[in-house]
């Protein structure tokens, strides 16, 4: 009885192609970046909206993406459901993809895995999703953009799982010194790919400190090694279901095995990892680093940058959090256990204030170039 009637309901929802085009209302699942699973009309101006992972066991980081317009102009109550997931991402509403604005929502009281909201609605489409969209085209109109205006170069690192680039942006120098940034393994993490833009930009402009240092060191940038997951508008993923950032140890996936091969590469070469970073968002602001008695080098550099980063910033708290975890398979893990160097992870709260994600990640790029230009050549290695 009980699969009988597991069967009916699911019956009751859509989720065809054609799955969420009612008598007035579309909702519309059909691009990149979007997620949406089925749709059922409780009424003519209410609807319930599922929304489902990849695949399980995943992060509780439900991600949802869809676009909905009317035959008429009207106002209807959408209530988006969760499947293993809870609410984080906070509802946005978009009229062109670009300019995003805060959906006033409610909460379920009985059921931390639903929220409802209303929506004006007419024949004009409307993005509604958990975060601003980023997708793959929006990075290759920024590499292309970075190129034309830097001394950066462009090259395609690899193939995904599923055969789309996955890019590298280089600035080259003399010397043998490599600085690592990678961003985007996990697809809705947002506010980390703001972070990264504006970081990554600081490295290319034409002044001073950053001529300086690309005139030492080499910047490799990765700046979205998940396009997979990205176009499917997965939540954590990549293709194969598998979470990029705890491949670090395993390197079974394709994109990880292309960073490794890529690290290898250069120091084969004779070229030395001095630092690495990696880009994510969190419910709060957190940079994730090595203990500095772990055996990493130099023990201090990253204390004494963020600690000035700290100093300087106004209105923003600089969170450290030391944690060794060899077996967990993270990107700044595999950086200290192979090069013997420090690496970071920053993390960006979901609902920072973009202004602030911008203005700290330029001081973060700014104070990290001054603190490695600070560093001398042998201290990367250990001798002091």
């Amino acid at each position: 009885m009980k699969t009988f009637l597991i069967g009916v309901m699911l019956l009751c929802f859509t989720s065809s192609p054609s799955a969420c085009e009612f008598d007035n209302v579309t909702f519309d699942n059909k691009f990149s970046t979007a997620r949406l699973t089925a749709c059922k009309e409780l009424a003519s101006d209410r609807y319930l909206l599922i929304i489902k992972p990849e695949n399980t066991p995943i992060n509780d980081s439900a991600w949802y993406s869809f676009k909905v317009s009317s035959k008429a102009q009207s106002v209807i109550n959408v209530t988006l459901k969760y499947t293993d997931g809870n609410q984080r991402y906070l509802p946005k509403i978009s009229s062109d993809g670009e300019s995003w604005e805060y959906i006033p929502f409610k909460k379920n009281r009985r059921h931390e895995n639903k929220i409802s909201f209303d929506l004006k609605v007419d024949k004009t489409s409307v993005w509604v999703a958990g975060q601003e969209i980023i997708n793959n085209e929006h990075y290759i109109s920024w590499n292309e953009e970075l190129v034309q205006k830097t001394a950066f170069k462009l090259a395609v690192l690899g193939k995904s799982e599923e055969g789309r680039n996955i890019y590298q942006l280089h600035s080259s120098s003399q010397s043998n010194e490599w600085l690592v940034i990678v961003g985007r393994m996990h697809p809705p993490e947002i506010t980390g790919a703001l972070a990264l833009f504006p970081f990554v930009g600081e490295f290319s402009i034409n002044q001073e400190l950053p001529n300086k240092f690309r005139e030492r060191f080499n910047v490799l940038v990765i700046p979205n090694l998940n396009p997979d997951g990205v176009e499917k508008g997965n939540w954590r993923h990549n293709a194969n279901g598998v979470d990029l950032n705890r491949d670090w140890v395993t390197l079974k996936q394709r994109e990880t095995q292309l960073v490794h091969n890529k690290l290898q590469e250069i120091e084969a070469r004779g070229g030395k990892i001095i630092f690495a970073i990696d880009f994510h968002s969190t419910r709060g602001n957190v940079f994730y680093t090595m203990p500095t008695d772990y055996g990493v080098f130099p023990p201090l550099l990253v204390n004494n940058w963020l600690k000035e980063l700290d100093r300087l910033s106004k209105n923003f708290n600089v969170v450290i959090k030391p944690g060794n975890n060899p077996d967990k398979g993270v990107f700044k893990q595999y950086i200290a256990d192979n090069y013997k160097v420090q690496a970071v992870t920053y993390e960006m709260g979901d609902n920072e204030n973009r202004k602030i994600i911008t203005s700290i990640a330029k001081l973060a790029a700014q104070t990290l170039m001054t603190e490695l230009l600070k560093t001398k050549k042998e201290q990367f290695l250990g001798d002091n």
